[in-house]
Protein backbone atom coordinates (compact mmCIF):
# COMPACT_ATOMS: atom_id res chain seq x y z
CA UNK A 1 0.00 0.00 0.00
CA UNK A 2 2.11 3.24 -0.84
CA UNK A 3 1.90 6.55 0.66
CA UNK A 4 0.80 9.27 -1.79
CA UNK A 5 2.12 12.94 -1.35
CA UNK A 6 0.77 16.12 -1.71
CA UNK A 7 3.80 17.79 -2.64
CA UNK A 8 3.10 21.56 -3.32
CA UNK A 9 2.49 21.53 0.12
CA UNK A 10 4.79 19.39 1.92
CA UNK A 11 7.60 20.63 4.06
CA UNK A 12 11.09 19.53 2.95
CA UNK A 13 11.56 18.13 5.81
CA UNK A 14 9.22 15.79 6.28
CA UNK A 15 9.61 14.81 2.64
CA UNK A 16 13.19 13.74 3.88
CA UNK A 17 11.46 11.54 6.65
CA UNK A 18 9.35 9.89 4.21
CA UNK A 19 12.17 9.12 1.37
CA UNK A 20 14.02 7.46 4.63
CA UNK A 21 11.00 5.59 5.56
CA UNK A 22 10.10 4.18 2.06
CA UNK A 23 14.03 3.00 1.74
CA UNK A 24 13.69 1.73 5.03
CA UNK A 25 10.32 0.08 4.69
CA UNK A 26 10.32 -0.42 0.65
CA UNK A 27 7.45 1.10 0.30
CA UNK A 28 5.76 3.02 -2.82
CA UNK A 29 5.97 6.70 -2.21
CA UNK A 30 4.40 9.03 -4.51
CA UNK A 31 4.94 12.82 -4.75
CA UNK A 32 2.24 14.67 -6.71
CA UNK A 33 2.94 18.30 -7.51
CA UNK A 34 2.77 20.69 -9.92
CA UNK A 35 6.29 21.68 -10.10
CA UNK A 36 9.75 19.63 -10.59
CA UNK A 37 11.67 18.56 -7.45
CA UNK A 38 14.74 16.74 -6.41
CA UNK A 39 13.97 13.23 -5.12
CA UNK A 40 16.49 10.62 -4.08
CA UNK A 41 17.33 7.80 -6.73
CA UNK A 42 15.60 4.73 -5.24
CA UNK A 43 13.08 2.16 -6.84
CA UNK A 44 10.64 3.06 -3.73
CA UNK A 45 10.20 6.89 -4.94
CA UNK A 46 8.46 8.42 -7.44
CA UNK A 47 7.92 12.44 -7.92
CA UNK A 48 4.67 13.02 -10.66
CA UNK A 49 4.66 16.40 -12.34
CA UNK A 50 1.11 17.01 -13.38
CA UNK A 51 -0.01 20.22 -15.33
CA UNK A 52 -0.60 23.66 -13.61
CA UNK A 53 -3.98 24.28 -12.43
CA UNK A 54 -6.18 24.57 -9.61
CA UNK A 55 -6.81 20.73 -7.79
CA UNK A 56 -4.79 19.32 -10.87
CA UNK A 57 -2.37 17.46 -8.30
CA UNK A 58 -5.63 16.81 -6.14
CA UNK A 59 -7.73 14.76 -8.61
CA UNK A 60 -4.64 13.32 -9.88
CA UNK A 61 -4.23 11.64 -5.77
CA UNK A 62 -7.89 10.95 -5.70
CA UNK A 63 -7.98 8.94 -8.63
CA UNK A 64 -5.53 6.74 -7.49
CA UNK A 65 -5.37 6.14 -3.86
CA UNK A 66 -7.11 3.15 -2.65
CA UNK A 67 -8.20 1.49 0.32
CA UNK A 68 -5.38 1.31 2.94
CA UNK A 69 -3.08 3.71 0.93
CA UNK A 70 -1.90 6.97 2.60
CA UNK A 71 -2.05 10.14 2.18
CA UNK A 72 0.66 13.28 3.35
CA UNK A 73 -1.81 16.18 2.96
CA UNK A 74 -3.00 19.47 4.77
CA UNK A 75 -5.41 19.91 1.81
CA UNK A 76 -8.55 18.67 4.22
CA UNK A 77 -10.92 18.08 0.85
CA UNK A 78 -8.61 15.89 -0.73
CA UNK A 79 -8.09 14.28 2.48
CA UNK A 80 -11.88 13.79 2.87
CA UNK A 81 -12.00 11.93 -1.12
CA UNK A 82 -9.23 9.85 0.38
CA UNK A 83 -10.64 8.93 3.56
CA UNK A 84 -13.71 7.88 1.66
CA UNK A 85 -11.90 5.43 -0.21
CA UNK A 86 -10.50 3.46 2.89
CA UNK A 87 -7.13 5.73 2.83
CA UNK A 88 -5.80 7.51 6.19
CA UNK A 89 -4.46 10.88 5.92
CA UNK A 90 -1.85 12.71 8.04
CA UNK A 91 -1.59 16.31 7.95
CA UNK A 92 2.21 17.75 7.73
CA UNK A 93 1.26 18.72 11.69
CA UNK A 94 1.16 15.13 12.29
CA UNK A 95 -2.59 14.74 12.54
CA UNK A 96 -4.29 11.84 11.84
CA UNK A 97 -7.69 12.31 9.18
CA UNK A 98 -9.97 9.11 9.64
CA UNK A 99 -13.70 8.44 9.09
CA UNK A 100 -14.18 9.14 12.98
CA UNK A 101 -12.59 12.64 12.33
CA UNK A 102 -12.92 13.80 8.66
CA UNK A 103 -15.97 15.10 8.95
CA UNK A 104 -15.69 17.58 11.84
CA UNK A 105 -12.30 18.66 10.18
CA UNK A 106 -14.21 19.45 6.78
CA UNK A 107 -17.15 21.43 8.56
CA UNK A 108 -14.06 23.60 10.48
CA UNK A 109 -12.53 24.53 7.23
CA UNK A 110 -15.63 25.04 5.35
CA UNK A 111 -16.98 27.45 7.62
CA UNK A 112 -13.58 28.95 7.95
CA UNK A 113 -13.42 29.40 3.98
CA UNK A 114 -16.89 31.06 4.61
CA UNK A 115 -15.49 33.70 7.35
CA UNK A 116 -12.53 34.30 4.90
CA UNK A 117 -14.84 35.24 2.08
CA UNK A 118 -17.11 37.38 3.93
CA UNK A 119 -13.96 39.47 4.61
CA UNK A 120 -13.19 37.84 7.96
CA UNK A 121 -9.03 38.10 8.60
CA UNK A 122 -7.86 34.48 9.95
CA UNK A 123 -4.95 33.91 11.07
CA UNK A 124 -2.66 31.25 8.92
CA UNK A 125 -1.14 27.89 10.38
CA UNK A 126 1.79 28.23 12.79
CA UNK A 127 5.16 27.60 11.81
CA UNK A 128 6.27 23.71 11.81
CA UNK A 129 7.30 23.16 14.92
CA UNK A 130 9.44 20.08 16.21
CA UNK A 131 6.15 18.92 18.21
CA UNK A 132 4.91 18.86 14.73
CA UNK A 133 7.89 16.87 13.47
CA UNK A 134 7.52 14.19 15.73
CA UNK A 135 3.82 13.72 15.81
CA UNK A 136 4.20 13.59 12.21
CA UNK A 137 6.87 10.68 12.67
CA UNK A 138 4.89 9.13 15.37
CA UNK A 139 2.15 8.58 13.42
CA UNK A 140 3.81 7.57 9.77
CA UNK A 141 6.04 5.31 12.24
CA UNK A 142 2.30 3.57 13.58
CA UNK A 143 0.72 3.58 9.65
CA UNK A 144 4.06 1.82 8.65
CA UNK A 145 3.70 -1.08 11.40
CA UNK A 146 0.67 -2.23 10.28
CA UNK A 147 1.70 -2.42 6.83
CA UNK A 148 2.81 -6.30 5.63
CA UNK A 149 6.56 -6.88 5.63
CA UNK A 150 8.09 -6.90 2.24
CA UNK A 151 10.65 -9.86 1.49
Amino acid sequence: MPIWVDADSCPKVLKEMLFKAAERRQVQLYLVANHSFQIPRSPYIRAVQVEHGFDVADRYIEERIAEGDLLISNDIPLAAAAVAKGALCITSKGRLLTPDNISDRLTMRNLQEELRNSGVHLSGPAPLGQQDKQQFANQLDQWLQKQPKTS
